[in-house]
């Protein structure tokens, strides 16, 4: 077994993003929820106390039982896991005087403590709490301050337990990843073996002993993550995966013929299966974007059951689901998190599909696939697609979804999409696409009135799909790639470009 770190899930939204960090750092971690505490393994090398929506101070927060952890193995509490650990062992917890979110510098940093050891005075850190830590009890000792956070940072003495009141695990946190290096490394002294070469081997080894001689149903549509899935699978299973590509009618333009294509030699056996039909009826007269994707679930799961009793002793239903779909949908472990949007692959299937669910990259984030793509020597080219939403353009399309508004945003997708690569900005971009907006304006063209839709370009940054920023484009390149879709694309008289960040916003609009 892999040493472990063990992440307790209060419930914040950035719990993933620790557990991305750690594995980032090649350690293998879990989240657990905080009131579902595993045992501890020997394989356990330390514990580390997420953030959460909670105030230390509500009746009805939190309160985890840390008998079995504290001073037994390493412990690092961040955010509100410090509030804790400084409110419940005789310190006081208040509300901030001032606001405390975003960026932030130390102005004071203890260089000689085994945590924060390598950081600078100054380094920008990200806070995020409405709660200040006001007092610490006598055998505290602080490591870390801001201007305003006298408490950024301290060292319990005695013990190898850390609080820290910002957030390390995000990139605002300039010098984060040396605090948890410190902490992983040289606290809990681990080896940091856990890398995409070994996830390959241990994964095709955990799927041949599940899988047996068992057939797998597997759904491709091209993306990086279905067709990772796929070539794992594959390897563990061979000629005992069949794999299914669904022509839903939201694809992107020529994205059927195109996506077969790329898998030809692959060694993949796939069938492509046109049932757009059957998704126009069932988001006919739905505009409510939760609805729209849950009526895109519920025909994805028939066409694949239909499919499936083609296969004979068919018996699971493979899926590229990762850790962002995932904790988007519901808290990945069944903590607090709050709910954000539901994925059509996410949530089990209904009980008259008699197919066991397998989801091999369930536990990573999109970079970490792409990593694990290229230890299996896949082509570049699929694993440096954009990523695409799994309900396609039915979620890119606000209002009611028809035939003839997926003709016209296949047309302006496809002039936006294929002017990145002319440019050269494809691949500096994390995602991109366009949003038919459910709106008309007045226009002119040709000296004449016109009355017809607009459109929304959006394009972003990022690293893991939690966080983004929206892309820089140059606005020579903007007003080029506006002046193809209006003159090319019948029924569009007006672009705009989205200039919003996740958060707030989401990268998809729904």
């Amino acid at each position: 077994m892999h040493e472990m770190i063990l992440i307790l899930d209060f419930g914040s939204q950035y719990t993933q993003l620790i557990a991305r960090r750690v594995r980032e750092l090649n350690v293998y971690c879990e989240i657990h929820p905080w009131n579902k505490c595993p045992e501890m393994g020997d394989n356990v090398k330390g514990v580390i106390l997420s953030g959460s929506p909670f105030s230390v101070r509500d009746a009805s927060s939190p309160s985890p039982d840390l008998s079995g952890i504290r001073g037994k193995l390493p412990l690092l509490g961040v955010c509100f896991g410090a509030q804790y650990l400084a409110h419940n062992f005789g310190g006081n917890v208040a509300p901030s005087s001032t606001r405390e979110y975003g960026r932030a510098h130390l102005s004071y940093v203890d260089a000689s403590n085994v945590l924060t050891k390598g950081m600078s005075y100054g380094s920008q850190v990200w806070m995020s709490h409405s709660d200040t830590i006001k007092e610490i009890p006598g055998h505290y000792k602080i490591i870390a301050s801001t201007a305003d956070v006298e408490v950024a940072g301290y060292e319990i003495e005695g013990e190898s337990t850390f609080g820290i009141q910002f957030h390390p695990e995000v990139y605002h946190s300039l010098e984060g990843k040396v605090l948890l290096q410190n902490f992983i490394s040289d606290v809990c002294g681990c080896t940091q073996d856990w890398t995409p070469d070994s996830f390959v081997e241990e994964t095709v080894s955990k799927l041949r002993k599940q899988l047996g001689d068992d057939r797998v149903i597997l759904g491709l549509s091209g993306g990086v993550d279905s067709s990772v899935a796929a070539v794992l699978l594959h390897r563990a299973i061979g000629k005992n995966l069949h794999c299914i590509f669904v022509d839903n009618g939201l694809l992107r333009k020529n994205e059927f013929e195109s996506v077969l294509d790329s898998y030809k030699d692959m060694g993949l056996n796939v069938k492509g299966v046109n049932a757009s039909r059957q998704f126009y009826d069932a988001l006919k007269g739905l505009t409510d974007p939760e609805a729209k994707r849950k009526a895109i679930g519920k025909v994805f799961v028939d066409v694949f059951d239909d499919e499936s009793r083609k296969v004979k002793n068919a018996k699971w239903l493979g899926q590229g689901t990762i850790y962002p779909d995932v904790i988007e949908s519901v808290s990945a472990t069944g903590g607090p998190s709050a709910t954000i949007k539901s994925h059509h692959n996410v949530g089990g299937l209904p009980d008259y599909m008699k197919l066991k669910v397998v989801e091999p990259l369930n536990l990573l984030f999109k970079d970490e696939v792409r990593r694990i793509g290229k230890s299996l020597n896949m082509d570049p080219a699929i694993l440096g697609r954009h990523p695409f939403p799994g309900p396609g353009l039915g979620i890119r399309i606000l209002g009611e979804v028809t035939a003839e508004k997926v003709s016209i945003l296949q047309e302006v997708d496809h002039i936006f999409i294929s002017g990145l690569k002319e440019d050269g900005l494809y691949d500096d971009v994390w995602q991109a696409g366009a949003i038919f907006l459910p709106i008309q304006s007045v226009g002119v063209m040709g000296d004449e009135r016109t009355y017809e839709n607009a459109v929304a370009l959006r394009a972003v940054t990022s690293t893991d799909g939690m966080t983004a920023d929206w892309c820089h484009l140059p606005y020579e390149f903007l007003a080029k790639v506006s002046n193809r879709i209006i003159n090319q694309v019948r029924g569009i008289n007006r672009v705009t470009y989205d200039i919003s960040s996740k958060p707030p916003a989401t990268i998809e609009w729904e």
